[in-house]
């Protein structure tokens, strides 16, 4: 039974300028027909319900809090005089299979919405709301029968990095609901800070949900150190469990389900610095994955997450499984008797053993496991379910041995990249992810192997470079409209250009509505350089390289520096990558030039370990052994900026040549990367 609460909302979304039908619903529906004529809604519609009393009362209530006119309670000729709005159940064979389709009727006489489940109905009278934000008292009469393409329609949201109070959470589960997205992935544990009251681990709150930094960078420039709550410079928070309990019912309200994600066996450091003992080391501050081989790490783990189950109804329980070094284990006695014990070879298959005790232990309780694509790595517990961050290759092989499986790719999921020019946009984390991009995205093509296993996809918010509510709600929002019609609509029925007019429509909306979304009216853009081709004169030369490219970011290879294709706002794209390596280069023009230019563009992105050059030296020879010095540029721009910065070295003059050297001497960090994308000679 779901509690009645109130959505203010859509109220909130006033009536604009009419659009043609199915042109005005977000997510797009699978199936519209016009049927000719107008609902006037001047008389207020009376509301019938042909559903269980508890579905009714909290429906009802819903409707309350909308700007949809409604009659009071009426006697039954008063209602037989006003158009009726009728919410049913049905079997009816046209209705779509899913519990969460419905079929929406708009006549002269009034309003009907029928499904199999209440779901169903919540989501028919989503569609209901934005067809009257358009069309205010005059509705379009017309049939809509939709259903969702996909089961899971999630939104990830991290919390620890940056703690969020209840009501920004609250707030977003309306727009979610909005969108018919119907999974809230809460990330409330990783290192940053602990954010889930736990009675039996007092510390967890007293402690490890504080900090010492105001900001994720203050806290890691200060060396990542944790602070009691009382402490007069600690930042953080946590929510209660009447906090918890009272987000958890309105998600219940509006159809969506919370799945808590508590991390394990790594992202943990701040549980290991108030409780060590749970460390290979047993000192506070040296690790962030957990002892596998101590018995009292799976009495804490049990312990915690029997306390999260008693507060989250969800089917689904999230213990991450992702990034742990596994380092200490290998040299820790207690792992090491542990692997002998159980027979295990390698730490790999050590974690596999915490992964499938946990689930053994949620099983236990009615619950399964869902973890990212990590928990794969040395063998997969059976009933587990894989959410695919690492690009797809670990959801389709799930997929494709019978696993059910959420996507989310960092390529197109993750809103913590810039979604407009890097250079202007406020700091995020790495990468750039457009609009565009994301609702390009098809988890489950037809050709996938297992495609169906894939239980649909979502959006995650990490929140590093995130530290204001305001902020998050600017990378979220259009982004998420986007994400939320792929998990809905038809990809056949889905176009960018159409979605695009009504995502401008819907993000005004969202402004005037309080949402801080990005002004889509001002996006740049694409790197202008990576639109078009550029002509000059190494073009389609030889380059001879003395430093070779590293393989994860090839390029084109060997053409990369001088096929006219210049490097998009993504360094994973058309930028050629340097490993803790100089670049140098010699590219042989074919003959002796007269030549008055030579420039290449570098990138600094500081999340992502990338650097401009230290300096630069570009040198000519007429017969190739014998070189000179025509420039030697030095940068300028701090190695410290995390700002995001495209910056071109080169030389402009008057000199001949048939040979250039072009020198990008790196900055020495390591684990630092140089990356570049065309010589232009001129």
């Amino acid at each position: 039974m779901r509690r009645i609460l109130l959505l203010p909302l859509l109220a909130a979304f006033a009536c604009q300028q009419p659009a043609p039908l199915d042109k005005c619903i977000t997510p797009r529906p699978q199936q519209v027909e016009t049927l000719g004529g107008v609902l006037n809604l001047e008389r207020p519609l009376h509301l019938a319900t042909e559903v269980p009393e508890a579905e009714a009362a909290m429906l009802a209530g819903y409707l309350t809090a909308t700007d949809l006119p409604l009659a009071d309670p009426l006697s039954a000729d008063d209602r037989a005089r006003l158009p009726e709005l009728r919410l049913a159940y049905s079997d009816d064979a046209s209705l779509p299979v899913s519990e969460e389709g419905y079929r929406l009727t708009v006549s002269r006489r009034g309003v009907e919405i029928l499904s199999r489940g209440d779901a169903g109905l919540f989501y028919g009278l989503q569609t209901l709301l934005q067809l009257h934000d358009h069309y205010g008292q005059a509705l379009p009469c017309v049939r809509i029968t939709d259903a969702p393409r996909f089961p899971y329609r999630g939104l990830h949201l991290d919390v620890s990095r940056h703690f969020f109070d209840k009501e920004f959470v609250k707030k977003q589960l309306r727009m979610m609901a909005r969108l018919k997205l119907n999974r809230f992935h809460w990330h409330l544990t990783d290192g940053a800070g602990w954010r889930i009251e736990i009675d039996r681990y007092p510390l967890l709150t007293e402690v490890a949900a504080w900090r010492h930094g105001s900001t994720w960078q203050a806290w890691r420039d200060g060396g990542y150190r944790y602070a009691r709550h009382d402490d007069p410079e600690a930042t953080g928070g946590y929510y209660t469990k009447a906090e918890i309990r009272e987000v958890v019912a309105l998600a219940d309200s509006l159809h969506i389900t919370v799945i808590p994600e508590i991390e394990m066996p790594a992202h943990s450091e701040e549980v290991l610095a108030v409780y060590p003992a749970l460390s290979c080391s047993g000192r506070p501050y040296t690790t962030g994955d957990f002892c596998i081989g101590n018995e009292a790490t799976f009495e804490f783990l049990e312990n915690v997450l029997t306390e999260v189950m008693e507060l989250f109804p969800s089917k689904w329980i999230h213990i991450g499984g992702d990034e742990a070094s596994k380092t200490g284990w290998t040299s820790c006695p207690k792992c090491r008797e542990r692997m002998r014990h159980e027979g295990l070879t390698t730490v790999d298959q050590l974690q596999s053993y915490a992964i499938h005790r946990i689930s053994d232990f949620l099983a236990q309780h009615g619950r399964r496991l869902i973890g990212w694509d990590e928990i794969l790595d040395g063998g997969l517990a059976p009933d587990a379910v894989v959410m695919s961050w690492r690009g797809e290759e670990g959801g389709r092989k799930a997929a494709a041995a019978g696993h059910d499986v959420v996507m989310t790719p960092g390529s197109h999921c993750y809103f913590d990249g810039y979604q407009d020019n890097p250079t202007t946009e406020p700091q995020a984390f790495s990468g750039y992810l457009p609009l565009r991009k994301v609702y390009a995205y098809d988890p489950a093509p037809e050709t996938m192997p297992g495609h169906e296993r894939i239980q649909g996809v979502q959006a995650n918010l990490w929140t590093e470079y995130i530290p204001t509510p305001q902020q998050a709600e600017y990378m979220l929002y259009p982004r998420l409209f986007a994400l939320a019609e792929v998990a809905w609509s038809d990809p056949a029925r889905m176009d960018y250009t159409d979605f695009h007019r009504r995502a401008l429509d819907l993000t005004a909306r969202a402004r005037r509505a309080g949402y801080n979304a990005f002004d889509l009216t001002n996006e740049q853009g694409e790197r202008l350089e990576s639109l078009g081709e550029v002509d000059h004169l190494a073009r389609g030369c030889r380059v001879d390289y003395a430093t070779p490219w590293s393989d994860r970011y090839p390029a084109a290879g060997v053409a990369t520096l001088t096929d006219g294709i210049r490097g998009s706002w993504s360094y994973n794209t058309r930028w050629q990558g340097f490993l803790e390596s100089d670049v140098e280069v010699t590219i042989d023009l074919g003959q002796n030039r007269e030549l008055h230019e030579v420039t290449a563009d570098f990138i600094q992105w500081f999340s992502a370990w990338v650097w401009l050059p230290k300096q630069v030296e570009i040198a000519l020879s007429d017969d190739g052994r014998e070189f000179r010095t025509i420039a030697t540029l030095r940068n300028d721009y701090p190695e410290h900026a995390e700002r995001p910065e495209f910056r071109a070295f080169g030389w402009q003059g008057a000199d001949r040549g048939r040979y250039v050297r072009y020198r990008a001497i790196h900055n020495g960090r390591p684990g630092g990367w140089l990356f570049t994308d065309e010589i232009i000679v001129r």
